[in-house]
């Protein structure tokens, strides 16, 4: 099946970025290799498997809010629930976000290349990434009812394609895809 991709290390050359680096040497630390399934679930600390515990990254999520707060992307606030207070991390710089939102736009209108081998890996992998976390309406939603159809209809393609095909035909890609087949589970 797509989703027994398993992550092999080509490198474990510094990243710069804390969390990557981190997730680099758990992958090297791995007696045999693991799926891609298998290292999302470890990754995002989903994963009750006792025995794998110790490749887990530690209160990931906390820490990648931390690094957007820090970049002036997020802000910190404390909401009060019932019983208890949660820290929420709503967006603050709305014109980064917009941007975003603007370029996945643009990339499935105006840049259309109804090709995923000529579409640039970072949209590929943004696009793929919305649609894992469910927002990919809301980047669409501020669009004009014809656009915002055809920006679905076009993303319903692109996601829809055989994952281990299209991994097959792009050197580079084949992690969006294996990402991309862990959620279509």
């Amino acid at each position: 099946s797509h989703c027994s991709l398993q992550v092999l290390l080509k490198s474990d050359a510094p990243t710069g970025d804390v969390l990557l680096d981190e997730t680099l040497r758990h992958i090297k630390a791995t007696e045999s290799a693991e799926t891609v399934q298998t290292w999302i679930e470890l990754l995002t600390g989903e994963t009750w498997n006792p025995f794998k515990l110790q490749y887990q990254l530690r209160n990931v999520r906390e820490r990648l809010a931390k690094a957007l707060v820090e970049k002036g992307i997020l802000t910190t606030e404390k909401q009060n629930f019932l019983l208890f207070d949660m820290t929420t991390h709503p967006v603050s710089n709305t014109s980064e976000k917009q941007r975003l939102v603007k370029k996945l736009q643009e990339s499935v209108l105006e840049r259309w290349v109804n090709d995923p081998q000529r579409m640039e890996r970072r949209t590929l992998a943004l696009l793929v990434l919305a649609h894992a976390s469910d927002v990919l309406e809301n980047v669409f939603a501020s669009l004009a009812d014809d656009k915002y159809d055809v920006a679905m209809n076009r993303t319903k393609d692109l996601l829809d394609m055989d994952p281990e095909v299209e991994a097959a035909k792009a050197k580079g890609t084949e992690m969006i895809w294996a990402v991309l087949a862990a959620f279509n589970k």
